[in-house]
């Protein structure tokens, strides 16, 4: 009995260093070092850095998507390296180096295809999951001549459907993989000049780009049998005059909140705000303190975060909802970069990338709860985004 007894109590020492090792992903999330190549795992729960992974080549403009078990990780860096990152074991499960110039990837909704949008060479690659295997290369060859576009926008619209916008030929791409060795590719023409990032809604069903070389967006209603392109706030500069444009909005940091969409104007200090149940029509615009890049809802939709361009770029704002209005604006750090709301929307997490730290806030009380160091952060991606449509 004694023996048994010893050898029980041996056996849960042995076990004892593995179980405290155990731990789920809900909390989880990724800190992009942009400056080192390296991203820090995090956990939300006690805003903690759980530890660092380097050697995944130029984050500068990285971006990343979660498999649907929330444990790995896949990175887009702007060299054109695919990263997929384990974050239970901390380590780089694949690589591949698949572009020359990449600028960002979504994933099928059963995980399986991770596809990257990129710049040189112009067109989608799309990988199997599971050990970063190409599946398909679609070029995005826009003009007789045999000339590529520039992919921006990129999407994944449910089942392993994507959606993405050519830059340089002004063109909607649809991509159905439900066969991956035959891509059924439908292309919408002639949309506008330079749509330069998209957006799609949270239910799959609109797929909305901005358009760099015009004032208004095209938006395409995915649920009609035979969705046709169309233009929406067209001529919202109304003829004025625009600042110059020091740093693009992004479409993908857009907020839904209820029936209002909150969409950053390019080149002016205003957040354009639209209603769904009014044919996207523009019913209203807040006035900010500069040029926004992000409008991020709070999960919950009562707030809007909002962070901008040089030379303001150390400065968020906070918009009410329900009035429309601004009801707060702090400065968290030096270049804010990127914003991210823990799933139920208690936090929101800061990268301020001159100030070399991630700052944490009370999104109820607006007070600071952490700051947490790292080297030139920028994005910041939870892993709830594995299972919103678009994230």
């Amino acid at each position: 009995m004694k023996a048994v007894l010893l050898a029980g109590g041996l056996l849960l020492a042995f076990l004892a260093p593995a179980a405290a090792q155990i731990r789920g992903t809900g909390d989880l999330g990724i800190v992009v070092e942009r400056a080192s190549g390296s991203v820090l795992i995090v956990e939300t729960t006690n805003r903690t850095v759980l530890s660092r992974v380097e050697g995944l080549g130029d984050l500068s403009h990285a971006s990343a998507v979660f498999g649907r078990d929330q444990r790995y990780a896949y990175i887009f860096g702007r060299d054109g390296g695919l990263t997929k990152l384990d974050l239970l074991r901390a380590e780089v499960a694949a690589r591949t180096l698949q572009a020359g110039n990449s600028i960002g990837g979504a994933i099928s909704a059963d995980g399986a295809l991770v596809a990257v949008a990129n710049y040189e060479p112009g067109g989608v690659r799309v990988f199997d999951s599971r050990d970063l295997a190409p599946v398909a290369d679609i070029p995005a060859i826009y003009a007789d001549d045999g000339a590529r576009s520039k992919v921006v926008g990129i999407e994944d619209l449910g089942g392993r459907r994507f959606a993405f916008s050519l830059y340089d030929g002004g063109q909607i791409w649809l991509a159905d993989l439900a066969d991956p060795e035959r891509p059924a590719i439908t292309r919408f023409p002639d949309i506008g000049r330079l749509p330069y990032d998209a957006l799609v809604t949270p239910d799959g069903r609109y797929y909305i780009a901005g358009l760099f070389g015009e004032d208004g967006l095209v938006l395409l209603d995915l649920w009609r049998p035979d969705p046709r392109p169309r233009r929406i706030l067209e001529g919202y500069g109304r003829g004025e005059q625009p600042l110059p444009v020091y740093k693009m909005p992004h479409l993908e940091g857009w907020s839904q909140a209820g029936d209002y969409l909150f969409l950053p104007a390019v080149g002016r200090h205003e957040l354009l705000v639209v209603d769904r149940r009014r044919d996207f029509a523009e019913v209203a615009r807040i006035p900010v303190q500069g040029q926004p890049v992000f409008a991020i809802a709070r999960p919950d939709g009562r707030q809007v975060w909002v962070n901008f361009a040089h030379p303001l770029n150390d400065t968020v704002q906070v918009v009410d909802v329900p009035s429309l209005e601004v009801v707060a604006t702090f400065s968290p750090g030096k270049a804010i970069l990127h914003m991210e709301f823990t799933p139920r929307g208690d936090q929101v997490w800061i990268s301020a990338r001159d100030s070399d730290r991630v700052v944490v806030y009370d999104t109820g009380t607006l007070e600071e709860l952490a700051r947490i160091e790292a080297r030139k952060p920028s994005g910041i991606f939870f892993t709830a985004r594995a299972n919103r449509i678009g994230f």
